[in-house]
């Protein structure tokens, strides 16, 4: 009798982690070294409608002023996760979602964990559990010693039994407990998407895609050593509540689904390849979405005057879409035509509605490929203004040392070069080039100070 296999723990994780949407705690791990070890994104269009996304979902959830960070993880799962006030949410989360709904569905999920304190109530009880493996062990222990000074054999074995037996309750405990915490933040989900007007289909249709998903895996999955819940029990639990809501009907803005189509197909072109998002374009034929993953498509491998081309059509029919005029600017650098790339760039700036600091750091770089005084001093002030609005954008630094550099403020460019060491959690050196710039600075002066913040600096354990 042929049966299907049993997973191990290992190959448990590994299922499920192209299915779950959750907590990360890290207990002793600052957010700087968690954050090298995740291939982070940036990209101005797709952040900004990911955030226009959450805006509404934090406010429900009392979040609006928490200063919670949205950051894109280049991964190709279906997955999301918070850990402190940031939450991830892999490219291939908003490649795979069909409608704005889904990924709204998955953000306000991880807004469920943030409002609840799950981060901080899971620290909690994996130090209970802790505790609990820890006394089991010195019980199992006793009990071996027990055995061996009265010579019984059984005691000891049982006192081996006794260890392992404590280890297994620990880690049921801490899955068991993860599993409530995951269907608690289901339903606060369903709570934010109805009072901010919003269906839940799309939670339950993201729970279906996990359920298709784990039965053609053709694995059996024990569902005690999980640490989240079967998803045919995730829609069991929240198919009544979302199909008795009046909003269940509701469908998204045509112009927030165009939004989300055009992300799609921009993920598709630049992390997927030319083969996956052919596929994406001709299921939108004709659409806005599928011209703009061409014109990006021909940009990136093929003819720079047709992608140019193609850009100037869109441009024409979307005069006000700071992202075609960004991605009009990386096709002119391209080209080798920095002086027209800053001008697209400089009206992606003024155009762009969610005041992103990566294209001012774009325009930055246009600015100082023109290579005059003039320019390297606008670019200065530029990348500045980007960085001003994202300061943590650590390949900003190096481009704003390489301009400081060129015009001769060495002081500046080390200053710059220990702030991107800084971002990028590379703290050594960025207090070995914070020393260098103050041996150039006048003591006191806000440059000086800044410099003596970061070799100040002392990293913190905590998750923020």
């Amino acid at each position: 009798m042929l049966s299907r296999p049993r997973l191990t723990i290992a190959q448990t994780a590994r299922v499920f982690a192209t299915l779950s949407l959750g907590v990360a705690v890290a207990v002793a791990s600052s957010v700087s070294a968690f954050a090298q070890n995740v291939p982070v994104v940036r990209d101005a269009e797709i952040e900004a409608l990911v955030r226009d996304y959450a805006r509404p979902i934090f406010r429900a959830a009392g979040l609006a002023n928490d200063g919670i960070d949205i950051v894109l993880v280049n991964d190709q799962s279906f997955n999301a996760f918070v850990t402190g006030r940031r939450l991830f949410i892999n490219t291939g989360a908003l490649m795979t979602a069909e409608t704005p709904n889904e990924i709204i569905g998955v953000i306000a999920h991880e807004a469920g964990h943030i409002a609840g304190g799950h981060q901080q109530k899971l620290r909690d009880q994996l130090e209970r559990a802790k505790t609990m493996a820890i006394l089991a062990t010195l019980l199992g222990a006793g009990a071996i010693v027990a055995g061996a000074t009265t010579n019984s054999r059984g005691l000891a074995g049982a006192g081996m039994g006794v260890a392992a037996g404590g280890g297994e309750m620990a880690q049921r405990s801490i899955l068991a407990y993860q599993r409530t915490e995951e269907m608690t933040a289901d339903r606060s989900a369903i709570t934010y998407l109805n009072a901010t007007g919003q269906s839940g289909m799309g939670m339950l249709k993201t729970f279906h895609r996990f359920q298709t998903a784990l039965s053609l895996s053709g694995a059996q999955v024990d569902p005690y050593r999980i640490s989240h819940p079967m998803p045919q029990d995730r829609i069991a639990n929240l198919e009544v509540l979302v199909k008795q809501s009046p909003n269940v009907d509701k469908v998204d803005p045509a112009a927030l689904q165009q939004r989300h189509d055009m992300v799609r197909v921009k993920i598709a072109v630049y992390m997927e390849g030319q083969a996956t998002a052919s596929r994406l374009m001709r299921k939108m034929q004709g659409s806005l979405a599928a011209r703009y993953g061409d014109a990006q498509s021909t940009y990136l491998f093929g003819n720079i005057a047709a992608a140019l081309a193609k850009t100037n059509a869109l441009i024409k029919a979307q005069p006000k879409n700071a992202y075609f005029q960004e991605l009009r600017g990386d096709i002119l650098m391209k080209a080798n035509k920095p002086k027209e790339a800053a001008e697209a760039y400089a009206k992606a700036v003024s155009l762009d509605p969610a005041r992103s600091g990566l294209l001012p750091v774009s325009l930055g770089q246009a600015l100082m490929a023109v290579g005059t005084p003039e320019s390297l001093k606008k670019a200065v002030v530029q990348i500045n203004n980007g960085l001003g609005r994202d300061k943590e954008n650590s390949a900003g630094y190096r481009y704003l040392a390489q301009a400081y550099g060129e015009l001769g403020d060495i002081p500046g460019a080390e200053l710059a070069t220990a702030e991107g060491h800084f971002y990028s959690g590379n703290y050594k050196d960025a207090k070995i080039f914070a020393m260098r710039a103050q041996q150039q600075m006048k003591r006191g002066e806000p440059r000086w100070l800044r410099a003596q913040d970061i070799i100040n600096y002392a990293p913190s354990t905590k998750i923020k």
